[in-house]
């Protein structure tokens, strides 16, 4: 279905020679059909009723690149998380305790952590209530388990497809009050307004993904009173990545129209499998499998490699079993022994050594000459305790897999992977960027009217618990939608005021872009995939969990030469159709730089090895002797943390006339608000809205 052809009617065209653009006129643009997007178009949907608009339906449009696509339908683990307020009718929990969880590494602002606090159990029984099938027992009592640095029991799952289920069953209710969704449509700009409100966005710029017909160019403008980018994280920036394939995020668009982004050092990065994207968290570590590599045909000269790391059997499985709800590669437990030697392991096999990594659910682990038998009753006490209590004491891994959690085997099923018959390849991923755009409480950018939700708003610090990117991405969904709601109200714009020169313009040099590319193409451009390879090559090799305090500055002069060789040469396209690539790929090109100029930052103001990332330095302390690399003699050495940057936000912006450079900010951490408010002037506050000016 063509843009138009539903509840949003088109206001009005935008005439470009014989090209005519499709206009349209709505109170909000929600950009991205995942979780949090499709959250908060319901809610403001429902706000806009209870304020007596009939018509709130046709006040609200999303706006998608693929409907079904993206994280929150294709990412997942063996049980995915979602981490709440604690619900256990034993275990007492409050938001101030959640917020306390949500910030004890750092980085993050005490007033947006207590705002997902409170929301918590509001958003969570929404989900439970819109359909999301997360298990209670008999009593109507969600229990939980706890995840990644949780010290409570908070975390719950309705199994590997929870996120799936979550933007399922909202995008139903969306269906259901007719709030439009515009499939297959690449944003290409973030819209200006004229000069006297030039410090807003008004509208966004698209392109539809299926291609041109003839004279037509597929474009669309959408104008609106307020945007809400729910566009999710730029996974497509590394070579080696869990995210779905193609997801390249608006990052670098955003960061052209002036939103400032903050903690783009901080991504996390784990275990996962490589032919069919998942993570391999959860009960997939807990039932202990075999781990070996091979040569790169991925048959011969098969090796138990982890012997190397680890000085027994006990230790090896052990720490296998804790990748489970250890899962994120995390900087402080390299040394000792500890489980994330097994990714360091498994990056070396990979990246270093040109080797390839499988699980095997078939065997258990095998140790080298020396070592015991893997034996569970020799697991340390943890993992023991764990499998005892679980009753998973059966005799292989895809036995005890099978016992306790088999829709972990049947996800991938799905994809033609059978886990009782084939090794699972993994390797070493990005998963997650912690840090995204500056928001407030409210999730209100830096730009006016303009919000950020889910994984591109970046409210998490240095570490998160497993799953609290879910509860984030609907509190913001629900603060967001307050705030446009009862703060900006429902009004649409005039159409007609606003299709001045500063929206018609950037539409016209697209046009003009487009065509320069298509009919002469630069001979000294790189194609669109061309300059993606660069990317991914260069933020795998110097901003994934490893990064060298030597190179990073090299790595960012060559992100700022690639930005300059796209703006002076564009790309050489053959098809119209890759105009789609080019946008993704100059969008790219921007984000890079920003994260590899964020990176350098903080390394050069003394940044340490902390969170999912290590700091190689030379002057560093020596990493474990396992590590020493056997073709050079070298012996790695890391940079320790320096835990008083985790008292402040580093913030990067944009700034168009130097072409490519980021001014670099440093903001203190906000703390978590300490109040004590009577209930009668906390209505008052309420029923008078002041509440939105606090």
């Amino acid at each position: 279905m063509r843009p138009g052809e539903g509840l949003v009617v088109i206001k009005t065209e935008m005439a470009l020679g014989s090209r005519r653009v499709p206009v349209y006129a709505v109170n909000t643009v929600v950009i991205g059909c995942g979780a949090a997007g499709t959250s908060c178009a319901l809610h403001l949907h429902d706000f806009f009723r209870h304020l007596g608009v009939e018509d709130a339906h046709e006040r609200i449009v999303v706006v998608t690149h693929a409907r079904g696509g993206g994280a929150s339908r294709l990412s997942g683990s063996d049980k995915q998380t979602y981490y709440k307020m604690g619900t256990s009718p034993r275990v007492p929990d409050t938001a101030v305790d959640f917020a306390k969880t949500l910030t004890a590494f750092g980085c993050m602002h005490g007033d947006i952590a207590l705002a997902e606090s409170c929301c918590s159990l509001r958003q969570f029984y929404r989900l439970v209530d819109a359909g999301v099938p997360f298990p209670h027992d008999a009593e109507g009592a969600f229990l939980g388990y706890k995840t990644d640095h949780d010290p409570y029991e908070r975390a719950t799952s309705a199994g590997p497809k929870t996120s799936r289920f979550m933007s399922e069953c909202l995008e139903a209710r969306l269906n259901r009050a007719g709030v439009p969704i515009h499939n297959q449509q690449e944003v290409v700009a973030l819209l200006r307004g004229p000069s006297d409100t030039d410090d807003q966005l008004v509208g966004v710029l698209t392109m539809n993904v299926l291609g041109d017909t003839g004279s037509d160019p597929g474009l669309n403008v959408y104008l609106a009173n307020n945007l809400v980018l729910a566009a999710g994280g730029p996974g497509d920036l590394y070579r080696i990545t869990v995210y779905p394939p193609h997801q390249t995020g608006i990052h670098g668009i955003a960061l052209r129209a002036g939103l400032t982004a903050h903690n783009l050092t901080e991504s996390q990065y784990g275990l996962a499998s490589v032919t069919f994207r998942w993570n391999v968290s959860g009960t997939y570590m807990q039932v202990v499998p075999r781990i070996f590599s091979t040569a790169a045909d991925g048959q011969s000269d098969p090796r138990e490699f982890l012997t190397q790391y680890f000085p027994t059997m006990e230790s090896m499985a052990t720490n296998i079993f804790l990748k489970g709800y250890q899962w994120p590669f995390d900087a402080q437990r390299i040394a000792g022994d500890q489980s994330s030697m097994v990714d360091m392991a498994v990056h070396r096999e990979t990246v270093q050594f040109g080797r390839r990594v499988f699980m095997d659910f078939r065997r258990n682990p095998i140790g080298s000459a020396g070592m015991n038998r893997f034996a569970i009753g020799s697991l340390g006490p943890e993992a023991r305790l764990y499998l005892e209590r679980t009753g998973a004491l059966q005799e292989l891994p895809i036995q005890r897999l099978r016992h306790m959690n088999q829709p972990a085997i049947d996800i991938y099923a799905e994809h033609k992977i059978d886990l009782h018959s084939e090794p699972l390849e993994i390797a070493v991923c990005a998963q997650h960027n912690n840090g995204g755009f500056v928001v407030n409480k409210w999730w209100e950018s830096t730009v006016p009217h303009t919000f950020v939700i889910g994984e591109m708003a970046g409210t998490h610090g240095v570490k998160r618990p497993g799953g609290s990117a879910l509860n984030s991405g609907q509190a913001g969904a629900l603060r967001a939608a307050q705030y446009i709601a009862h703060v900006y109200g429902p009004d649409v714009p005039d159409p007609d005021s606003l299709l001045t020169d500063s929206i018609v313009k950037p539409v016209r040099e697209f046009l003009a872009w487009l065509d320069t590319m298509h009919t002469s193409p630069d001979s000294a451009a790189a194609t669109p995939h061309e300059a993606l390879d660069e990317i991914r090559d260069r933020m795998t090799r110097h901003a994934a969990h490893l990064r060298d305090a030597r190179t990073i500055g090299a790595a960012r002069a060559e992100a700022e030469t690639q930005l300059d060789r796209i703006a002076r040469h564009g790309f050489r396209i053959t098809r119209r159709k890759e105009a789609i690539d080019a946008v993704a790929a100059q969008s790219m090109a921007l984000t890079q730089l920003a994260f590899l100029r964020a990176i350098e930052d903080y390394i050069q103001r003394g940044g340490g090895s902390r969170g999912s990332y290590v700091v190689l330095d030379p002057d560093g302390t020596a990493m474990p002797e396992c590590l020493r690399d056997p073709a050079t003699g070298e012996l790695p050495r890391w940079r320790a943390e320096n835990v008083a940057l985790r008292q402040t936000i580093q913030e990067v912006r944009f700034v168009p006339e130097t072409n490519g450079l980021f001014d670099v900010a440093h903001a203190p951490v906000r703390p978590i608000p300490d109040k004590d408010v009577a209930f009668e002037p906390a209505w008052t506050a309420y029923r008078e809205g002041k509440i939105f000016q606090e």
